[in-house]
């Protein structure tokens, strides 16, 4: 199967788009991490039943946390069927995990329940881990449902955003959950129409 026909299982519902604009995401969350984060282990949050970032970076042990069982199976991939929206607690021990990454993740989040997995996941990373969030950027919420409209991207997942938020208001979030604001870091990508931040535990 080619890299594009997987991509297509990376979000749920349809859209012309969703492949590539799942890939944008990929590369731009792997460019984020550095090579010697990359011998030990990495979480993906809410990755779909296709994990395709997972699949499509190196890590020595790669662990996946979704709503939905995952689509394949025989990968390396350890997987955790939980909705955090239910429940919020990483079911990984203090310390435990290099990198966490929510690609696409936030905006389906409320902001209470944004703050305790941001909790959960400063708990979970070692001294010198890394979150990396990417998140529509607040003002392109109106065109992203035309572009659900027109089958351009995935109606169902639009749909369920539940909040747009910020860059500065993530690193507040950050803040909130004992990450310290000098090594928070953060920018836009894809002509601004979506944003990045990291932040180092």
């Amino acid at each position: 199967m080619s890299a594009e026909s997987q991509s297509i299982k990376a979000t749920r519902g349809k859209g012309l788009l969703e492949p590539f604009l799942a890939r944008k995401r990929a590369a731009r969350a792997d460019t984020l991490i550095s090579a010697e984060l990359r011998s030990g282990r990495i979480l993906d949050i809410g990755c779909g039943s296709y994990p395709y970032f997972l699949a499509h970076t190196s890590f020595r042990e790669k662990f996946a946390i979704d709503q939905l069982p995952p689509s394949v199976v025989g990968t390396e991939i350890h997987w955790h069927v939980l909705n955090l929206n239910e429940h919020a607690k990483l079911p990984f021990e203090s310390g435990y995990l290099d990198v966490i990454t929510m690609l696409a993740v936030a905006e389906h989040l409320d902001p209470a329940g944004l703050e305790h997995l941001l909790k959960e996941a400063h708990r979970v990373l070692r001294p010198g881990g890394l979150i990396i969030i990417t998140s529509p950027s607040s003002w392109s919420d109106g065109l992203l449902r035309l572009m659900a409209r027109l089958n351009l991207v995935s109606a169902e997942e639009i749909n369920e955003h539940v909040f747009a938020y910020t860059l500065p208001l993530l690193g507040w979030y950050f803040g909130r959950a004992g990450f310290e604001m000098r090594r928070v870091r953060f920018g836009y990508f894809e002509m601004g129409l979506n944003m990045w931040a990291t932040a180092q535990r």
